[in-house]
This record gives structure tokens, sequence and C-alpha cells, in this order.
């Protein structure tokens, strides 16, 4: 007959690896760090393998130990979420959350709304990370991605918070000098302001009611690998571009951009939750989806808002 699986070893296991220390392991964990050793010890003797290189001052992870790493810390995720679902205390969201995102949308959108969020939740801490950088949210222990754009195919649990629309726009100057597209595929012609931060970002996609889909092959003099880091040099004339409209609000208020081609739709740009994989959100990211999902709604630029 199979051994039953050493849930708890492998939790704790996944707790040694999250914080590169059996003593710090053990304090979070609320154990003895000899249990802590042992546990490890436990696995690596039933495996008949190492997992974990250990000297007097760093611990790392053998390959074993990172093949294993991924499945381990979802133990360690599924418990620990399952318990604060069932436990009475968990109707009060509280706690750590590991926040990451794109750096212009989370400057932009995400950074005015945490103080909010934090004043609806004063028992819940939040870790805010700016970042373009692809994020292994298991072997950091990142508790929740917003990412702009498409998304792989990817063990982890993704959904759609909600997509920007996203409008082409240049400055009055600009199109003085160019003059303007009268059809998508006239923008060969127009230098454009190129993202680099965004797989297949100068390929446009359009759709129109009543003439179908088309796409058109952008170029021009300036590449940049931040939305809001461009919008000056939009107004300045520099080219043109289709920019999420969150990002250029006031200069469209304020006629310093003007949209063009308003009877073609480009594809709306994702915003996508990433969260480890697993069934069970703590409430505490829950709470945090919840108040977005909400806030996003009531914006004229969000579109298709998911539950």
């Amino acid at each position: 007959m199979p051994h039953m699986p050493d849930f708890e070893a492998w939790a704790i296991f996944a707790k040694v690896a999250e914080r590169g220390s059996f003593s710090e392991a053990a304090q979070e964990l609320g154990l003895a760090k000899t249990t802590v050793s042992k546990a490890v010890t436990r696995l690596e003797e039933r495996l008949q393998t190492t997992l974990l290189h250990r000297t007097t001052r760093s611990l790392s992870l053998t390959e074993s130990g990172r093949l294993s790493l991924e499945r381990a810390t979802r133990i360690l995720a599924d418990g620990a979420a399952v318990e604060a679902e069932i436990l009475e205390e968990a109707a009060i969201p509280r706690g750590l959350i590991r926040l990451a995102s794109t750096t212009a949308f989370g400057a932009q959108q995400l950074a005015p709304l945490l103080p909010k969020f934090m004043a609806l939740y004063p028992e819940i801490e939040v870790d805010f990370e700016l970042t373009d950088r692809r994020i292994d949210l298991v072997a950091e222990g990142v508790d929740l991605v917003l990412r702009v754009g498409p998304e792989p195919d990817s063990s982890l649990r993704i959904s759609k918070l909600f997509a920007f629309r996203v409008p082409v726009v240049a400055s009055p100057a600009y199109f003085e000098k160019h003059g303007r597209p009268e059809h998508p595929s006239d923008l060969v012609r127009f230098p454009a302001l190129v993202f680099t931060h965004i797989v297949g970002a100068e390929v446009w996609g359009f759709r129109h009611p009543k003439l179908g889909e088309t796409t058109v092959h952008v170029d021009g003099p300036i590449h940049v690998n931040n939305g809001v880091a461009a919008v000056p040099a939009l107004v300045a004339g520099l080219g043109i571009t289709a920019l999420p409209e969150a990002y250029i609000v006031e200069e469209l208020r304020n006629g310093r951009l003007e949209e063009v081609l308003k009877d073609w739709q480009v594809t709306p740009a994702p915003v996508h939750v990433v969260t480890p994989p697993g069934r069970a959100r703590p409430a505490r990211v829950r709470a945090l989806l919840d108040f977005l999902r909400q806030h996003f709604a009531s914006q004229s630029w969000a579109q298709g808002i998911e539950t």
C-alpha cells in the first residue's frame, strides 16, 4: 500500500525555500528549528535525493528542490487559504498582500487606490512592487500580479480584470504637419510612437462595425517601454500612437491630444489578474480584487469587467 504523502513536510520545505533560512521559516511557522530541519531531512530520506544545499551561511535549492518547489508552495498556499476560509476570523480580511504590477499601470492607476483600500481594511498590509520584468509568483512569494497585455498559457491562475479602451491619438501640431489618417491603412505613412514592452506592439489591430477587421504595421523615431512616459512625446508632436485612454484622459479633455479613426476600434488592452495556482484565494486578496473591480467598473475607459 503506498504511503500517504508527507504534506506537512512539503509545506515546511516550501517555507524554508521562500525564507532562505531554517530559522526564519521556523519563526514564521511557529515551530522549533529542529522540527523544521527534521521535516526537510525526512523528505530527502524518503525521496533519496537532496532538496537543499546547506552551508553555514546560506541555503540554495538543488535541481530536485527547484523542480518540486512549485507544487510544494501550492500545498502550503492551499492549506493556508483553506484554513483562512474556514476559520471564523477569515470574515475580516487581514495580513500581508504581496502585490506587483507593471510600472505605468501601477503608478498611475493602482498607487492612488491603495490608500482608499487600506482605509477600508485597516488590518491588511501591502508590499507593492512596480516592475516590468516577468515575476515568478511561486518562487518570490507574490500573492497577486496585475499585468497589461496578453498573457501566455500558464499553470498560474489568470483572469481578465478589464480591458482598456485604446484610442489612436496625436497632438494638434502633429496633425497640422502630417494630416489625419482616414483609414487604418494610412498609418504606414505616419511616424508612430511604438511601445517595446508589449509583444507585437508594432502591429495594431482594428475592428469596424461594418468594414470588418484589419491590421497595420507601424514604426517611427521613438520607441518606449512605458505608456505614461510616452505622453510628453505625444504632446510635443513627435508621433502618433494607440494608447490606453486612462493614461491620457486629461490631455484629451484639454485638447493637447486628439483622437482619430473613431469609427475603428483598436483591439482593447487587457489587464490580467495573475495569482498562484490553486482554487482558494485568501480573504485579503479577494477583498482587494473586489475593490478593484468596483472601482474600474465606474471608469468609462474600462471595458468587460469580469467577476
